[in-house]
């Protein structure tokens, strides 16, 4: 993952990706989540223009974060997926556990 930068906080925290989450960084992807999402939760929409590749790890990584928003009361929304992206969530019925929006 090149970039995890955090747009705003507040009553939603906005995250934009840029990069690849993999199973080599994933953890890491968790890790930095958790440290700004804990102390406050909220509503959470990840900006994925530059997000590049996504394996199998990262879409349990995003099931994982979607669980523990949704467990707070919360929801997850992603943006700006590249089609190709957008299809592996589709695909794996990700869709109907969390926003995928345009």
């Amino acid at each position: 993952m090149k970039e995890f930068t955090v747009l705003e906080t507040g009553k939603m925290l906005r995250v934009a990706l840029s990069g690849e989450i993999d199973a080599e960084n994933a953890d890491e992807f968790f890790g930095a989540f958790e440290e700004v999402y804990a102390p406050a939760p909220c509503d959470v929409e990840f900006v994925c223009g530059g997000l590049e590749f996504i394996d199998s790890t990262a879409l349990g990584t995003f099931v994982k974060i979607s669980k523990r928003v949704r467990a707070d009361g919360h929801g997850l929304r992603l943006t700006g997926l590249m089609p190709r992206l957008k299809k592996l969530f589709v695909i794996c019925a990700l869709d109907k556990v969390m926003e995928i929006g345009a």
